[in-house]
């Protein structure tokens, strides 16, 4: 997927009540039960219908890498919806979402300023505006670009203006050569 998505997610998924099934047996399990049937898993993992059943009934214990990220990805992304749901809409309501990052950032702003870009280590907490912009626009299958450049409008704001209280004629926020990323409900 994408990094800023990938933060997204894991920030999201701190918020779970009971852990997400380990066992590769219990994964496949539940994603049968989830989409009803093995033939439609099989076809999500790509992996034959046969290999799904024998996880099923625990003949195959330990699956590839490649597959074990895949069933690991997929049932996270189905685990506790109305959890993830009530998260985001906190989120995007009341709470924020706090971002912990280590990026090169740099702005465009009137000739005379110091504007060079350089590596900072921010971590804010986002007014519940930027989380539900985030959110959105994760959800309607938005680019990594497009998040980053909605996370660098958020810092823009947030960092550089302060709410409006200075750097008014700054133009664009430059938010590149992202080195960490990490979001917090």
């Amino acid at each position: 997927m994408s990094l800023i998505g990938d933060g997204l997610n894991k920030a999201v998924q701190k918020a779970f009540t009971r852990p997400a099934p380990k066992s590769a047996g219990a994964q496949m399990r539940y994603l049968v039960k989830q989409l009803g049937g093995t033939k439609a898993v099989a076809q999500m993992l790509r992996v034959s219908q046969r290999t799904v059943e024998r996880y099923v009934k625990n003949q195959i214990k330990k699956p590839r890498p490649g597959l074990a990220a895949r069933l690991d990805r997929e049932v996270k992304a189905r685990w506790q919806p109305q959890i993830r749901a009530k998260a985001k809409q906190k989120a995007a309501s009341t709470g924020g979402i706090i971002i912990d990052t280590r990026a090169r950032l740099g702005y465009t702003a009137p000739i005379g300023s110091t504007d060079q870009d350089r590596i900072r280590h921010l971590t804010l907490a986002l007014p519940p505006v930027h989380a539900a912009r985030l959110f959105n626009a994760q959800e309607a299958g938005a680019s990594d670009a497009r998040l980053q450049e909605i996370a660098a409008e958020a810092l823009k704001e947030v960092y550089f203006q302060d709410g409006g209280r200075r750097a008014g004629s700054l133009d664009e926020v430059r938010f590149t050569d992202i080195e960490h990323l990490e979001f917090d409900l």
